[in-house]
């Protein structure tokens, strides 16, 4: 995308255009470009329905907000989604950050969320384009007053008397993702500097991050979204008195940790516990092992089993019915026995494609079963159950 089409969606032509293009599908979409290139130039409905496209993808992001805010392609792909900025905005604002600087801020989701949370943002993006589009969205959101948009290089800007830092870096290439830290943009070593600079600092970076590239004093947060890891965090000037935090989002569960060894292996009990991604990613599971009472199938392997049922936020529990020594065609045979038509397959440590498993089970029937295959001293298991759900 141009900067000079995206700049004629901001005219009162480009707005009609993209109230119009707000529901439609792909099915419509030649019917209705034709009747609009005789409306309006045919590069504008170009772009309006380029547009049109990104929002109906950011939707899942952004919810309602999507349809009022502008998007590049990689902007869709890369902003923060809505709930996660929104915590972090509000940590910023409990260690009372009242000014921040945004570097690589991108199309501006944390910037809103930020600024929504009363905190005044220095937004800054080396790309012309990309800073024309957070500037919109902050003037769509209405949040303009509090939203300083600047296109620069993060390099050249001083961070005195800011309260806090934020630093996004750009962690993918023409090539794909950038698994070195040292190969963001800017680099992590630079990144830890910046956010040092102010009373706080934030810097988000990929959630695989190993554990002994977070520098000393940093606290490092993963954040999982309706179970789904979405991304790691390194904290400054938080007096974090432990060095790994899991949070699950929706609901605000935040677990610290990081210092406890891992709890001992036994044998599988009526109940698996399968902790969420963000604590796994943060080695907390031996704190939540601690708070259910519960102990590892095998040492290597992330899933918990007790004999009693604990809740729990930050694992999925089953309750187990069998537990048996993994053979696919006894597994087959208890399917079609017990009239199974949908099978839910998990797995750790054993070399099984759920996909290619569920065709060579061929379930048919009106039943739901959990097959939880785990690899064990003695071999694999699999235990079969149901989950136990509504926790909160």
């Amino acid at each position: 995308m141009e900067i000079e089409s995206f700049r004629a969606l901001l005219t009162d032509q480009g707005r009609a255009l993209l109230t119009e293009l707000r529901e439609f599908t792909q099915a419509e979409e030649l019917a209705l470009a034709t009747r609009l290139r005789r409306e309006y130039p045919a590069e504008l409905v170009r772009a309006a329905f380029e547009q049109a496209r990104l929002r109906q993808r950011a939707r899942a992001k952004f919810g309602p907000d999507a349809d009022l805010m502008y998007f590049t392609p990689d902007g869709v792909e890369q902003a923060t989604r809505r709930s996660v900025a929104e915590w972090r905005a509000e940590r910023f604002a409990a260690l009372g950050v009242r000014r921040l600087a945004d570097l690589c801020c991108g199309i501006g989701g944390d910037a809103i969320a930020l600024a929504r949370a009363g905190i005044a943002v220095l937004a800054v993006d080396r790309s012309a384009l990309t800073c024309a589009v957070a500037e919109a969205n902050a003037a769509a959101l209405g949040l303009a007053d509090l939203i300083e948009v600047r296109c620069a290089d993060v390099a050249e800007i001083d961070v005195s008397g800011f309260d806090a830092v934020f630093t996004d870096p750009a962690r993918r290439t023409e090539r794909g993702r950038v698994f070195d830290p040292e190969g963001y943009s800017p680099p992590l070593s630079w990144a830890v500097e910046a956010a040092r600079r102010t009373p706080f600092g934030a810097l988000k970076v990929a959630p695989g991050i190993p554990h002994e590239l977070v520098p000393p004093g940093a606290e490092a947060e993963w954040v999982s979204d309706h179970g789904e890891v979405k991304e790691a965090v390194l904290w400054f000037g938080t007096g974090a008195a432990e060095p790994h935090r899991a949070t699950l989002l929706p609901g605000d569960h935040s677990l610290t940790g990081g210092r406890l060894p891992d709890p001992a292996a036994g044998p599988v009990g009526r109940y698996l516990y399968e902790p969420d991604g963000a604590v796994i990613r943060a080695h907390l599971v031996a704190e939540v092992a601690g708070r259910i009472g519960a102990r590892l199938i095998h040492p290597m392997i992330a899933y918990l089993t007790a004999d009693r049922l604990v809740p729990t936020p930050y694992a999925h529990a089953f309750e187990l019915t069998d537990v048996l020594p993994y053979k696919p065609k006894a597994l087959k045979a208890l399917v079609r026995e017990r009239a199974v038509g949908t099978v839910v397959i998990k797995k750790r440590g054993v070399s099984v494609v759920p996909d290619e498993l569920r065709r060579q089970l061929r379930p048919a029937g009106p039943n739901t079963l959990t097959v939880i295959l785990c690899r064990t001293d003695d071999g694999p298991l699999m235990m079969l159950g149901q989950p136990v759900g509504g926790w909160t």
